[in-house]
């Protein structure tokens, strides 16, 4: 380049975004699928600072000591993600819906699955049914907390998550964000159990709006406006970049650089659906010692004062259940969970058939 023109291989460079060529500029951050070296380390630092909050609530929820080990971190795309998980799993979506938005859940092996609902729900070899998945969920939404509360902190926004879907898939039928997205990965060891990985994933909006709080990028428009050439030598932006021109008190509008047409946005409404509060969630550990009364419910049915007071021995009391119907499982008076009546050695039992919804659980609250 040393009489000023460009080559052939150089103006290619330049229009595959400048692999090869020297500048003369200043070096650019190494970079792995659109994050770079030092946001990916960040990124890592803060899940990081999870993992134990994420073991003790494991932990209270199994029964046993959980350990979480560091997690690991890389950008891939949907045809990585699937090469490098079993055949089988279940997908666990808690999507991020307010503060930072974007996909995100956990992906589990079978065998990792069978044994986690196993252990919460106190039994061996469960089927992945119904109430196995509900309590998958339920962990996959308590571990989330642990991780929205601290994003939240860091970034200094009330983060909250969307009610999330829990289900076993085959890969090939897995949904993940388009284009790249950002794959965790975090050995986990049960005590007395066969380990296993739990996988994570994040589109790569919220993993890029949490490396701008922290400060180590830039925001979008903010990288665009330090890249607008310059006309004329006269440190003016050309138009087009939604940067103000001074003294006119006008500012671009974003879809043409035009002068006097407004910016005009439609107004954004929260969510009225109750939902719960990650920060709630990521405390739970300090209340896994607390007993709270668990009672199961045959059935009710009303009575007028003068048939109560004329009940005696060998009176048959009408329920407003059907033979066969699951009972009610109660905690503190509010409906968790139905199951079936069974008969443990010498005592009645019962057998948890369905887990209620949490938003069930919520209405029965409000």
């Amino acid at each position: 380049m040393s009489d000023g023109s460009l080559s052939q291989d150089e103006i290619d460079a330049l229009l595959q975004g400048g692999g090869g060529m020297d500048l003369g500029g200043p070096a650019t951050a190494e970079t792995q699928g659109g994050l770079s070296s030092q946001e990916i380390q960040e990124f890592t630092n803060l899940l990081s600072s999870t993992t134990d909050s994420q073991a003790a609530n494991l932990s209270g929820m199994l029964g046993k000591t959980v350990a979480l080990s560091a997690p690991s971190i890389e950008v891939v795309n949907r045809d990585q993600m699937i090469s490098k998980i079993p055949d089988e799993v279940v997908a666990i979506r808690v999507n991020f819906s307010e503060g930072l938005t974007g996909e995100h859940g956990y992906l589990l092996s079978t065998d990792l699955s069978v044994n986690i609902a196993g252990l919460m729900m106190g039994q061996e070899e469960v089927e992945l049914n119904d109430a196995a998945l509900s309590a998958l969920g339920e962990a996959g939404n308590t571990i989330t907390g642990s991780v929205v509360t601290a994003i939240g902190d860091k970034v200094g926004k009330t983060v909250m998550t969307a009610p999330g879907d829990t289900r076993k898939e085959l890969r090939a039928n897995l949904q993940f964000p388009m284009d790249n997205f950002v794959k965790v990965t975090y050995p986990l060891t049960i005590e007395g159990e066969q380990s296993g990985d739990i996988y994570e994933f994040y589109s790569m909006s919220i993993v890029k709006d949490i490396t701008v709080a922290l400060g180590v990028s830039q925001p979008a428009t903010a990288a665009g406006m330090e890249q607008a050439p310059m006309q004329g030598g006269m440190g003016m932006p050309q138009a087009g970049f939604g940067v103000p021109q001074q003294g006119f008190g006008q500012p671009f509008a974003q879809s043409g650089g035009m002068i006097g047409q407004p910016n005009v946005q439609s107004v954004q409404f929260p969510n009225l659906m109750p939902q719960g509060v990650p920060g709630d969630q990521g405390n739970i550990g300090l209340l896994m010692d607390v007993y709270m009364e668990m009672t199961v419910e045959l059935g009710r049915t009303k009575r007028l004062i003068k048939e109560i007071l004329g009940m005696g021995e060998g009176t048959i009391i009408e329920l407003d259940k059907l033979a066969g119907e699951p009972v009610d499982i109660l905690v503190n008076h509010k409906l968790i969970a139905k199951g079936e009546v069974v008969v443990i050695d010498e005592n009645f039992g019962v057998r948890v058939t369905e887990i209620v919804s949490p938003m069930e659980r919520m209405s029965e609250i409000t």
